[in-house]
């Protein structure tokens, strides 16, 4: 089988009604294809149309191509920009470009071509070798089916995609056999595997189910796999709403595989399931997949009201007891409107820290400027990598909230949080083929991995439509660039509002966080879900900057809405550092032990490996976050309670505005102080000791607390240009550190004006000793140049 794409030119005329032919030519030249006509093209301007080839040999890498015309129909002429073949056996694609016309009537006159390969843009992708599939239906009546069957294998190293069985024919018939090609990546060997089922697949017989897996059986099997039922316990959260009538799967992720998705019907214990506060049960028979590291789970979004709340999921093998069952905790809705708006979770078996042990893979999709290109289908993505690759996941739930999705020429972005999959080597992109407009134009992907520091370029630039091109709905891409992104990691941030009257607030909440390394860019912490109710507690994910130890937080709100006043109880940050833990026993080597000593024993107990584990910082607050309560502040910097060296200091802060006619401003002034332990963000400077601020000539005292800065090193002044008379000319700020009385002084002289000056409205200004100041005062023309000098050669203060 040989993929072929054929370019049609962007240039006038270059179409062509012509019958087109084309012939491979081995390397060597010794063997080739014989003439093959692509049929069902249409070789219109700036088309790309895409053939399946078949022949009986394996010509790959190809030395040449011939293509031509048979010169018929009206507008014969063709103007052939290039031909790409690829081959899945040997995963070499080659690129022959032509970029001529074949008219009789233009250039040479040819109608038919020789194309040698660009070597340049010769490409290796993932080759795949076609094994035979036989499938016996059984000679019962009624054994046979019309339903679409689906098959996967499982290997030592990894596992096949889900095919389609369908070779157009009545399969599947009772008492017949069928035949079948599935594409694996694997060598060609004369290796034989038998998978004996002799069992229904009907929701009416046996145990009701339509999925089976099968142990495989034959030389190359030593032993075959055991079948196993694992008991299923899924429990829904007892919250109001947190029920659903969804169509709820779930699939079992282990050291040997997976279970693949299999759609919970048949609960052993409930008539009617995933009601509130329900535990529903379940059996699932697979092939032992060693033991359950995760479990994926969620809900296909149909039907009213269809969000569900899920406490958490319990697995266990049939026949061992419940305390053996593993807990894998959840406490999340699977809601659109809820949360981050995701249907479908992986869940660990870990209650602390369990988002960060998830990869978020940010996925834009552009569907192409072209018309008919948007399509009403579903669409679905699986990613492969280094480490293995993703099950097929629909993209559903978009970050950027359009309503309508795959509309042409808009770009879609969806997040989807898997296991961490490596660096991605190709990925699959198809959709459902559903509605009155199926058919789409995909133009091109691009996949973000902040934690990996990647960002992916997939061209595609073709339909995915039964109607157009070779008629595939689903295509396979390699990624054609890979782009370096600054590298970020998971932080886990849990934020608890306390539970006192009116301690809610529907302003927005931003954090920063400071280590010994850095701090974070400020992040505004929101859901789809209604946050910061009275007596919640809310977790949010958030990939930032790796800032090392964290010795303090800044959280605060902007003050906005009804009642926007806020009783902050504590904040918790979570993330993943690599920590020695005792190693994990199994199971093969305790019988073993038995012979030995019991000293051995006891090494092997306190052996010990390094694992990824999860580190907490505890902020506790206990106070209001109000501008009429307490202290009146909206923003405060918290310090983990384990923190020894560091104290909340108190910073006054005297702004002097010049004495000049028009020097006051009526515009809000932020300030944010650096000092050699960080920053103390930018603060607003709401209550001073007078009613109107900022007036000429007048002194506003502000006092600013922040956790110790150490000694001061610079200011960052600015307004935001608001009100009737927003010019400001600035005399100078004061900053008395009140924990040791030391006073640094921070002159300015100079307009924050947009229409004064260099039309600026925020300075950075540097401290200065008090001797300079006063001789300032003194000897004003000498200070001010000296000034000019102090605030680093500002061109603008050298010419004041």
């Amino acid at each position: 089988m040989y993929n072929v794409q054929v370019v049609t030119g962007n240039i006038r005329g270059a179409g062509t009604n012509s019958k087109i032919h084309m012939v491979m030519h081995g390397s060597k030249g010794l063997k080739n294809s014989g003439k093959v006509f692509l049929e069902g093209g249409k070789f219109e301007r700036a088309l790309t149309d895409i053939f399946n080839v078949e022949i009986a040999a394996l010509l790959s890498p190809l030395s040449r191509v011939t293509i031509g015309h048979d010169n018929g129909g009206v507008s014969s002429g063709w103007y052939c920009e290039k031909v790409v073949v690829f081959c899945p056996f040997t995963g070499i694609e080659q690129t022959f470009p032509c970029c001529k016309w074949l008219d009789e009537d233009e250039g040479d006159g040819l109608i038919e071509r020789e194309l040698y390969e660009m070597v340049s843009l010769r490409q290796k992708r993932q080759k795949k070798h076609p094994w035979s599939l036989w499938i016996w239906t059984s000679d019962l009546p009624g054994a046979g089916t019309d339903a679409t069957v689906f098959f996967q294998i499982y290997g030592v190293k990894g596992k096949s995609d889900a095919m389609r069985l369908d070779n157009k024919t009545d399969n599947f018939e009772q008492g017949q056999l069928d035949k079948f090609i599935a594409s694996l990546m694997k060598t060609l060997t004369k290796e034989l595997y038998k998978f004996p089922c002799e069992r229904w697949l009907d929701t009416n017989e046996d145990d009701n189910e339509v999925v089976r897996e099968l142990p495989a059986s034959g030389d190359e099997v030593s032993e075959p796999l055991p079948l196993i039922k694992y008991r299923v316990t899924v429990c829904t959260g007892d919250v109001g709403g947190s029920g659903t009538d969804a169509s709820v799967f779930l699939c079992l992720i282990g050291d040997l595989g997976d279970s693949g998705d299999r759609t919970l019907v048949n609960c052993k214990n409930n008539v009617n399931k995933f009601e509130k506060g329900n535990a529903d049960e379940f059996i699932i028979e697979a092939v032992s997949i060693g033991r359950v590291r995760r479990v994926r789970i969620g809900h296909d979004g149909r039907g009213g009201g269809c969000g569900w709340f899920l406490d958490k999921v319990l697995v266990r093998e049939e026949g061992k007891t419940e305390s053996e069952a593993v807990i894998f905790p959840c406490n999340r809705w699977f809601d659109r409107n809820e949360d981050d708006g995701q249907i479908v979770r992986e869940l660990v078996p870990f209650a602390d820290g369990q988002r960060l042990y998830n990869v978020s893979y940010h996925i834009a999709v552009k569907t192409g400027n072209i018309s008919g290109a948007s399509s009403d289908s579903k669409v679905f993505v699986k990613l492969y990598g280094e480490k293995g690759d993703t099950s097929r996941m629909m993209l559903v739930v978009s970050d950027n909230n359009l309503r309508n999705y795959f509309e042409t020429g808009r770009v879609d972005i969806f997040t989807v949080d898997t296991f961490d999959i490596g660096q991605i080597n190709r990925l699959m992109i198809g959709h459902t083929n559903e509605g009155m407009r199926a058919g789409w134009f995909l133009d091109s992907v691009q996949i973000m991995v902040p934690v990996h520091g990647y960002h992916y370029m997939f061209p595609s630039h073709r339909w995915l439509s039964q109607d157009e091109a070779d008629g595939k709905t689903e295509v396979e891409i390699y990624p054609s660039e890979i782009l370096e992104l600054d590298k970020l990691i998971n932080y886990e941030v849990t934020v608890v509002t306390g539970d006192v009257f009116a301690g809610g607030t529907n302003a927005n909440v931003f954090l920063q966080m400071y280590g010994d390394e850095g701090k974070t860019e400020l992040f505004t912490l929101s859901s789809r879900s209604n946050n910061y109710e009275r007596g919640t507690t809310e977790i949010f994910k958030i990939e930032a900057a790796d800032v090392g130890k964290i010795f303090k937080i800044r959280i605060g709100h902007d003050g906005t809405g009804m009642g926007s006043g806020w009783f902050l109880e504590k904040v918790e940050v979570r993330r993943l550092v690599m920590g020695m833990v005792p190693k994990e026993k199994k199971e093969d080597k305790k019988k073993k032990k038995k012979k030995k000593k019991g000293e051995e024993d006891e090494e092997e107990d306190e052996a010990q490996e390094l694992q990824e584990i999860v580190q907490t910082y505890s902020f506790p607050c206990d106070r209001w976050l109000a501008t009429d309560e307490e202290d009146g502040e909206i923003v405060v910097e918290l310090l983990p309670d384990d923190a020894e060296d560091l104290e909340e200091n108190t910073y006054e802060v005297s702004v002097f505005t010049g004495s000049m006619w028009g020097a006051g401003t009526d515009a809000n002034v932020y300030v944010n102080i650096y000092g050699e332990n960080g920053d103390t963000g930018e603060r607003f400077l709401r209550k001073s000791n007078y009613l109107n601020k900022f007036e000429s000539g007048q002194e506003d005292v502000f006092s600013i607390t922040a956790v110790d800065l150490g000694p001061l090193k610079k200011l960052r002044i600015r307004h935001d240009d608001t009100g009737p008379n927003s010019g400001w000319y600035l005399d100078r700020v004061e900053i008395v550190d009140t924990k040791d009385e030391t006073t640094y002084y921070f002159p300015c002289n100079r307009w924050l004006a947009i229409d004064e000056d260099d039309g600026q409205i925020a300075r950075e200004l540097v401290p200065v000793d008090e001797a300079f100041m006063r001789k300032s005062e003194d000897d004003e023309e000498g200070g001010e140049a000296k000034l000019g000098l102090e605030q680093k050669g500002d061109d603008q203060g050298l010419e004041h």
